[in-house]
Order: C-alpha cells, then structure tokens, then sequence
C-alpha cells in the first residue's frame, strides 16, 4: 500500500483496527453487536496503544505522549469514507397527460403490473436496454408469503421477468433483513423468485456498506447503507407490501427503504415518522410497487396468523412514493392520511404529495 501524498516515504503503516467477522451473522446476539455496514470500534486501550507505537515510530517520546493524552482517542481512528446516491436520483421525467398513480385490480400480478406500467407510460419509459436495476423488496422477516410480513414473491418475480423483458442487463434484489437474511430469503419466497426470474440475490454483508451522506437529512445525514448495488445501478424499483405497523401505523412503499440502511438503526423508533420522510428523501426511485394482493391488517409488521391477513388482489404502481402510500393507507388500509404524520413530513421535503387525488390517476381492473 503506498503512502499518502503528504505522507512521506518510510512513513509507518499501522494495521486496520479489528473489523466484524466476515459474512452476515445469522445469530441474534452477534448481530446486534456487529450490525452490518458498523465496523466495532476498537476499545479505549487499544485505540491508545496504537497511537502510543504510531508515534514512537514517528518520532520519539514527546509525541508519544501528546497522541497518549488524546482522550478519545480519535486520531487513531480513520474516518469512513463518504458516497452519495446519484444526483436527481433515479427518476425519470414526468410527461405531461400521464398519469403518477395506478391501481390495478385483479388475480394474476404480472397482468396486473404490466397494464399498470403501460398506464404510466410503458416500460420503454423507465427501462431500457443495458439498465442495470436495483429491485427492492421487504424481506424483513422469516415468515411464509400468506402472512403478509414480506412482498409476495409473485410479485417480484413479475416485476423481474418484466423488467428482463425490457432489455435490463442485470436485476439485481436486496434487502437487508432484521431476522437472519439466508432465513428470510428463503422462507418467504423471495429467494427462489429472484433466481427463477432470472435476477442476481444479494445478501447483505460488511463489504456492501457505505458511509452514505444525505444532505439535507436530520438523522441519517451521514449512515451506514446497503451502497455498492447501487453504484452503478441506472433505475431502482421498490416493490413493498402494505402492511400494519406498530409503530408508525403503515409500513410501505417509503418505509421500504429503511432495509438499506445499516449500523444500529433501530434507534430510529424513536423518530419513525422523521425516519420514514427521510427515507423518501433519501431515495428518488423510478418508481415503486405497493403489493397490496394479500395484506397485513393487524399485529404488523411481523404478524404470525392468518386471520390478520385480507386478500386485497391489489396492486399499486406509481412514480410519486408519497402519493401511493396516502392511496393505500386511506382507501385499502382504511384509515385517515391526516393523522399519519410522515406522509406530510415527506411532503414536506418534496418526495411527492400526499393529495393523490389532485394528481392524474388511473383505477382498473384486469
């Protein structure tokens, strides 16, 4: 490894501090102390002994002792280097006369989301031939498709093999699971729908993640997150199931993006609904699915019986993330969009509008 330019030559090289073991643990206890994308900050001891040798190499007893006096420690600690998402996101441009929301009724979902998508313009709008696609389910949980805690995975199998059909060079599905990611990938479905469909399965693990700057954001202004897919990704799709959410009342197309995000999130629950509008802020996609063929009523988002579960035969298919979800949470979910707080936080930041109905939008049934 060659020195830094203003580092001069013969300049000592400290090893890396220790990183998270390699892969993704599947144990509970060993996720929570090394979340992907957070490496383990070394321990106040060893922070300062290596910053006790760095300085005795560098040049003897004095400035050892100034880097020893450094109660933090911190200038032994190499900052993370910072990525962004692409400038503008991964929109495309509105067209005039076209509508940003479709709801498609029916029983076969690739039907169903290809008339959805040629309502909004077709697929020649948002895919073209060479695209590498980010296609981003909900895989949170290790729970059977009926219960409705993840995307049902005929969706997202109708989704890849649509957007393969429109000349995308690669799909590539993620997420970045609570539960194990090899458990729930495979016990919901997701796993063999990708592979069938002819997409590339990418699980999570320590070398995906980046220190993601969002400027702009509050709480996520700089965070860890599920990065490389997206480095030279051309389109993202979300593909979500609507669902109850103990916390922030409904989880969908926005909340989705929270399963990119590494590091110890789940200090967010304090602030859900800044969290979620954040998200939306975060991510621009070209546009988004909110599965709603069979959904999660009560006792979200991981659910466990049956009897919470409604068969919907719904597909919401849109460009404006916000729109959508104020669709479903008021007419499928059945609830009131004025007392759910983030749709009007995202407003807010521009990631869409929660008045779905002063948009142009298309009802129908296949």
């Amino acid at each position: 490894m060659s020195p830094p330019p203003d580092r001069p030559r013969g300049w000592p090289v400290l090893e890396p501090l220790d990183r998270p073991r390699a892969g993704h643990p599947s144990d509970e206890a060993q996720r929570h102390e090394h979340p992907p994308g957070v490496e383990r900050l070394a321990t106040r001891r060893e922070v300062l002994g290596r910053a006790g040798r760095f300085a005795l190499a560098a040049g003897g007893f004095g400035a050892a002792w100034k880097l020893l006096s450094d109660p933090a420690g911190e200038k032994a600690i190499e900052k993370p280097e910072l990525v962004r998402l692409r400038a503008g996101g991964f929109a495309v441009p509105e067209r005039p006369g076209t509508p940003r929301l479709v709801v498609v009724h029916g029983t076969d979902p690739e039907r169903m989301l290809r008339a959805g998508l040629d309502l909004l313009g077709g697929l020649s709008r948002f895919v073209w031939p060479g695209d590498r696609v980010v296609l981003k389910p909900n895989v949170a949980f290790d729970r059977s498709p009926s219960l409705g805690a993840t995307t049902n995975p005929i969706v997202l199998a109708a989704a890849a093999r649509l957007l393969r059909e429109a000349g995308a060079l690669e799909v590539r599905v993620l997420d970045n699971p609570i539960n194990s990611p090899e458990g729930c990938f495979h016990r919901s479905g997701i796993r063999q729908a990708a592979l069938d469909a002819g997409a590339r399965l990418i699980l999570p693990s320590p070398s995906e993640f980046r220190t993601l700057a969002v400027e702009g954001a509050d709480l996520i202004a700089r965070w860890p997150m599920f990065f490389r897919p997206f480095a030279d990704a051309d389109r993202v799709v979300g593909i979500a199931p609507l669902k109850d959410h103990n916390l922030c009342s409904a989880s969908m197309t926005m909340k989705n993006w929270y399963g990119l995000l590494g590091g110890r999130r789940n200090q967010f629950h304090q602030k859900i609904h800044t969290i979620v509008s954040e998200l939306a802020f975060m991510m621009r996609p070209t546009f988004v699915v909110l599965d709603a063929t069979r959904v999660l009523m009560r006792n979200g988002p991981t659910g466990g019986s049956l009897s919470d579960v409604k068969p919907l035969d719904t597909l919401v298919v849109a460009t404006d993330q916000v729109a959508a979800d104020s669709y479903a949470y008021e007419m499928l979910l059945e609830r009131d969009p004025s007392k759910l707080p983030y749709l009007e936080l995202a407003q807010a930041r521009g990631a869409g509008t929660r008045a779905w109905r002063t948009l142009q939008w298309r009802e129908v049934t296949v």
